[in-house]
């Protein structure tokens, strides 16, 4: 909610983990010339009844995000910051759990990196799964800083 009311995409803790992750600094991240965010809703869907955020709308990504795409050829890598879009970038090649998914992180480089989303409901994961920043994470900081030279 407070990224729906700020109006500036991962404007919370989890912006501030994505971008430690990344090893880059608020204003690199909001600059539109090196850094695009194109999420996988452009709304905020609600909550559930168990006050947990709604998943994104299906028609948000069928309608806008192949023409995203195509309008930014010059991307060389792209985040698949979380299940959903894990899943509707990997299409079958997606495994069955996020957890396989991100794991099999190698298979999918340079061009996809899929990451969990950097939500505080994910701090149980990062810390089952040690690897995640003992083997991701320096490599999602070198390509980050090799691509923003």
């Amino acid at each position: 909610m407070r990224v729906h009311e700020s109006g500036v995409p991962f404007d919370d803790a989890s912006g501030d983990r994505l971008r430690d992750w990344m090893g880059i600094g608020r204003e690199v991240f909001h600059d539109r010339s090196r850094v695009a965010i194109v999420p996988m809703a452009f709304c905020f869907p609600g909550y559930d009844a168990k006050g947990s955020d709604l998943p994104p709308p299906p028609i948000c990504a069928k309608t806008w995000r192949i023409s995203l795409m195509e309008a930014m050829p010059q991307i060389e890598t792209v985040l698949l910051v979380g299940g959903y879009a894990q899943r509707w970038h990997l299409g079958p090649r997606a495994r069955p759990t996020l957890t396989e998914t991100v794991r099999d992180w190698r298979e999918f480089i340079p061009y996809f990196l899929p990451t969990p989303h950097p939500s505080w409901r994910n701090t149980a994961w990062l810390k089952r799964n040690p690897w995640f920043e003992e083997e991701v994470l320096p490599w999602l900081r070198a390509r980050v800083q090799l691509l923003l030279g």
